[in-house]
């Protein structure tokens, strides 16, 4: 089971599933009966709504998406999520999450909890995602593939050129 398939169980409602459950509900309070119930575990999505869930320690999981434009929305969200010990997992398409949520597209989704049907699923993947993105040292010190331009590279090596000059000057002086 994929990540995606555990959150397609927690799709939040549509509109037209709230106007038919709002409906029952003021029909029922109409006749005097009890109103049905909201699904209680739903995937929460936007970067404010999310980025509360994780300050409180209520988001369980989070999800980044990494085709953001700009990056800047979301580019502090990993450090925000290492530092309240949140599990993120940085996903491959927004609009992916987007058709998560009925929405053509969505930054971050957050799941905030899950049926006892599904905790030891949850519990695999936030392990997953602790192991792969919070604690993986190796994402947060690697900047970029140490690759200099043309310029850069004929002046380091022109320098190199003009020290061993240098160098051989002083062996001759020297006698060695």
């Amino acid at each position: 089971m994929t990540v995606f398939t555990l959150l397609n169980k927690y799709r939040p409602e549509t509109a037209a599933a709230k106007k038919q459950r709002v409906k029952e509900a003021a029909a029922a309070a109409a006749s005097g009966g009890k109103a049905p119930a909201r699904a209680v575990n739903q995937v929460k999505f936007g970067l404010k709504h999310v980025t509360t869930l994780i300050e409180d320690k209520k988001a369980e999981l989070v999800l980044i998406a990494c085709d953001v434009d700009p990056i800047e929305l979301v580019m502090w969200m990993p450090a925000l999520c290492r530092k309240m010990d949140v599990p993120f997992m940085i996903v491959k398409d927004k609009a992916r999450l987007g058709a998560l949520v009925h929405q053509k597209t969505a930054a971050v989704v957050a799941l905030t909890g899950v049926d006892k049907a599904d905790q030891a699923q949850l519990d695999l993947l936030k392990n997953l995602a602790m192991e792969k993105y919070n604690k993986n040292s190796e994402l947060t010190r690697v900047w970029g593939g140490g690759i200099m331009g043309l310029k850069t590279q004929a002046k380091l090596d022109k320098r190199a050129k003009a020290m061993a000059i240098e160098e051989a000057k002083k062996k001759l002086s020297l006698g060695m």
